[in-house]
């Protein structure tokens, strides 16, 4: 028979056992705390970026906030950032002009990008868009520089742009500073730090109505990537990149804005390179065929031969910029309205 007392505590459990039950509920308080001050925390990184007016998210808060309100968009990568300068297109037509083109973006982002601008700024009369040999593909795994988009992750359309890139998107939005943990790589989180302390930073890169013109020689990139491909290469394709390209284009012809496709200079030793070159023009003509969409070809323009104007194969300098948009401005035609643009040139 066991002993009467067999199943009572010990001293010592009985005191183990008070001090769990009255350490529960302070580790409880310390976890909330802890939660407390990282929702706080993530309010004040993205409340100083979305109050910022320079570099990448100075771009973001003008198109959130509704602050453009352009006759003229230019949409693009980086080639339409660092090509096309808003304020000689306005001289040049009298359309006020805005730059929005998307450093390292897929069509699929830049996209988007045109999208998050629609919904906040008065429709533009014309959209300027800017093509490349990549320009139907879309982003695959990763979009370039994810830190940028972590502040405006409640844009309906820029949430499904990089949740169908990357399913980890709903962490950055939900999850206090796990965006600027896991995403901004550049840890772009300290302009909002200098923001609230008033310190200036240097370091953004200047920019003319979203234009982002670049004083810089000749990188030699070019000659390394002809040196690794002698015999040239590939550029994919996309079924996706094409849908994404033609969404665009139908979009823009939807709400009665005039879309100007444009293939702006490029190195003219690289062109050789890209083997499939024609059939990505192919597709490029037959888009801007079926939406009845004009499309200005420069890959035979002087400027393509005169290495000086570029720092790189695919991009202009400030000096070839300027070049290129006066040769653009002779080539454009902006009196006809959206629905008689179309044609090939």
């Amino acid at each position: 028979m066991p002993a009467l007392d067999a199943h009572l505590p010990s001293p010592i459990e009985a005191i183990a056992s008070t001090h769990a039950a009255r350490g529960a509920p302070r580790i409880a308080a310390f976890f909330a705390l802890l939660t407390l001050l990282a929702v706080l925390l993530d309010a004040f990184i993205g409340q100083g970026l979305r109050r910022l007016n320079s570099g990448d998210f100075g771009e973001w808060n003008r198109i959130v906030r509704g602050e453009v309100n352009a006759d003229l968009i230019i949409n693009g990568s980086s080639r339409a950032q660092t090509h096309y300068d808003p304020r000689l297109i306005s001289a040049a037509t009298g359309l006020s002009a805005h730059n929005i083109g998307l450093n390292g973006s897929q069509t699929d982002m830049q996209l988007a990008r045109l999208k998050t601008y629609l919904k906040h700024n008065r429709k533009p009369k014309w959209v300027i868009q800017n093509l490349d040999v990549f320009s139907l593909q879309v982003s695959h795994r990763e979009v370039y520089d994810p830190g940028q988009y972590i502040p405006y992750l409640d844009e309906p359309v820029l949430y499904a742009a990089l949740s169908a890139v990357n399913a980890d998107t709903w962490k950055a939005r939900w999850l206090p500073l796990y965006g600027y943990a896991a995403f901004d790589l550049r840890f772009g989180w300290l302009q909002a730090l200098r923001y609230w302390l008033g310190i200036a930073d240097g370091s953004a890169p200047q920019a003319f109505d979203g234009f982002r013109p670049h004083r810089v020689e000749w990188t030699g990139e070019f000659e390394a990537f002809r040196a690794r491909h002698p015999d040239g290469t590939a550029v994919a394709i996309e079924p996706e990149g094409i849908a994404q390209l033609s969404e665009l284009l139908r979009l823009c012809g939807s709400m009665g804005i005039g879309v100007v496709l444009v293939y702006s200079p490029e190195y003219n030793e690289v062109q050789p390179l890209t083997i499939n070159r024609a059939e990505v023009f192919a597709r490029f003509a037959a888009l801007a065929d079926r939406h009845r969409v004009r499309l200005i070809d420069f890959s035979m323009s002087p400027i393509g031969a005169r290495k000086e104007l570029f720092y790189n194969s695919q991009h202009l300098n400030a000096d070839g910029a300027a070049a290129f948009t006066r040769e653009l401005t002779a080539r454009l035609d902006l009196t006809k309205s959206a629905a008689s643009v179309g044609g090939v040139r």
